[in-house]
């Protein structure tokens, strides 16, 4: 008598994750639940997919396969399954099924399979997910599935695209298909991807992040992607401890046959290497001419405004403008700790229009004149010049606002090598010994906030008053933050720059830091408030 052959669930979730990534699928089925972490990716998927399919419907769609039966314009809480010859049970959960033209086993019209799509371009994993959920619906209701409903945005902005569901994309998932299931069948988990930066939307990241930290793994180095961990491996770099052992002369030597631009990163790459391996920070020489200040703006200033925007990048919204006033103090030093500084917060709430919104920028920056803007990142330089320009602000007056600008992390890379594995404000504030107030709280929860708060942004304050100002306190710890890099770079000023030494596997400190711990004398480093 045969044996028979053990079914293997395959769901279009574990699809979507092998897709993104095939450690992610496998974690999924695998993993510890204990290690997994809350992301308000996920949440804030399901509220732009909720948001779309309102606007999409305008109606309250049907339930089930009743609903399908009575013809119903859209349908959802349906459950598609097949099983094919290899064993494998898929399992679909389309979130929206829309009637189109057709005859079904369900009467003289078919369905085809809806996708709220996040982003500016239709992806594999759009195009594959798409093309599951439609193979499950053909067999269920009898009728072909030639195409998938792609839509984005809401309102008057949203796109509807009908995307065909081609020969060539069935192939492509019959071929994922096994190699997933495959996958899922292994003991261990597939290796760490290559490019690690995506990593962070990730309910996994922890557990990752941790193998990654103890395997010295290369995505590590700050600087080396998916692309440039290959050529490194090529060269018979496998760790962050070879990277960081390794003659920047060869290794220059052997990244030029893939293109100058990686030669010329070869030292900084084993410098990063070196810092990180030894936790210890490293002074950039530089040329003489603003004395090897990193910061020679301030050097005459009578105050600095800390900038920080918060933004809804599908929406292009930037929603909140904050502002930290901090007043050189009266012996002419700056303050290392700004709590007792004045927080600004300026909500951009669309009903009131941009130009209300610049009037107040404007009036801001003219109370505060020669002020430096302090801002880390480019987002804040680009969003105000733009806002400005778009608002008929000349172009001296957009040439004195961009002189003004100071992007504390273009200064860092500039003066600086940091024994951290990303140069983002979250990583280098952690390493400084800077805290945030809310416990857990990163860009995309805040604005899952607003969006909560805005509601459907044309009833405004409708949301959790409690989440405004959630909103705002995360803000004002961002400009806390961002102040605590500016006041450590004021600090190190005075500090000679230092050689990076050969490494002998001694001890290193060349900026006074305290080697067990990594981080600068905590009398150094502002926190938020509590």
């Amino acid at each position: 008598m045969p044996l028979a052959v053990q079914t293997q669930v395959v769901t279009d979730r574990l699809l979507r994750s092998w897709l993104r990534c095939r450690r992610r699928a496998w974690l999924d089925r695998h993993g510890d639940p204990a290690q997994r972490l809350w992301s308000a990716h996920r949440t804030l998927q399901l509220d732009d997919q909720q948001r779309c399919f309102v606007s999409l419907l305008g109606q309250r769609p049907g339930k089930g396969e009743a609903a399908c039966l009575a013809g119903a314009p859209a349908v959802v809480g349906m459950r598609l399954v097949e099983r094919t010859p290899g064993g494998l049970q898929l399992e679909g959960h389309p979130p929206l099924l829309v009637r189109t033209t057709g005859r079904s086993r369900w009467g003289d019209h078919a369905y085809q399979p809806a996708l709220a799509r996040q982003g500016r371009r239709l992806t594999r994993e759009h195009r594959l997910v798409l093309t599951f959920w439609g193979r499950l619906l053909a067999g269920t209701q009898g009728e072909a599935v030639s195409h998938g409903l792609v839509v984005a945005g809401h309102g008057r902005r949203q796109e509807r695209e009908q995307l065909p569901l081609t020969p060539g994309l069935s192939r492509q998932l019959e071929e994922a298909l096994p190699r997933l299931a495959d996958d899922l069948d292994a003991r261990v988990p597939p290796p760490l991807v290559n490019d690690r930066r995506k990593c962070v939307l990730c309910s996994w990241r922890g557990a990752c992040d941790r193998e990654a930290a103890a395997s010295g793994h290369l995505s590590e180095v700050s600087g080396v992607g998916g692309k440039r961990r290959e050529l490194l491996i090529e060269l018979g770099l496998q760790r962050l401890t070879d990277l960081a052992e390794a003659d920047p002369d060869t290794l220059a030597d052997g990244l030029e046959a893939h293109g100058e631009q990686h030669r010329e990163l070869a030292a900084q790459l084993v410098a990063q290497a070196q810092v990180q391996q030894m936790g210890v920070p490293l002074r950039i020489p530089r040329a003489a001419g603003s004395a090897g200040l990193c910061l020679p703006e301030l050097s005459q200033a009578e105050g600095v405004l800390v900038y920080d925007i918060e933004s809804d990048p599908d929406a292009r919204d930037d929603f909140l403008h904050g502002f930290l006033r901090i007043p050189r103090e009266p012996d002419g030093s700056w303050p290392s700790h700004a709590e007792a500084a004045t927080y600004q917060p300026i909500l951009a709430l669309q009903e009131h229009g941009e130009a209300r919104l610049w009037r107040r920028l404007r009036n801001l920056l003219d109370r505060h004149p020669g002020w430096p803007l302090l801002h880390f990142g480019e987002t804040e330089s680009i969003g105000l010049t733009r806002l400005a320009q778009r608002q008929g602000a000349t172009e001296h007056e957009v040439r004195l606002l961009r002189a003004r600008m100071v992007d504390l992390h273009q200064r860092l890379r500039q003066h600086w090598l940091l024994p951290v594995n990303s140069y983002g404000l979250k990583a280098v504030a952690t390493w400084l010994g800077f805290r945030w107030s809310q416990k857990g709280v990163e860009g995309a929860r805040c604005l899952l906030w607003w969006r909560q708060w805005r509601g459907d942004g044309t009833h405004p304050g409708r949301g959790s008053r409690h989440n405004l100002l959630r909103i705002l306190r995360y803000n004002h710890d961002d400009t806390l933050a961002t102040w605590a890099v500016a006041s450590w770079l004021l600090a190190q000023d005075p500090l000679p720059a230092t050689e990076l030494p050969a490494p002998t596997g001694g001890a290193w400190n060349p900026a006074g830091v305290e080697i067990a711990s990594g981080r600068p004398p905590a009398s150094r480093v502002p926190s938020a408030r509590n």
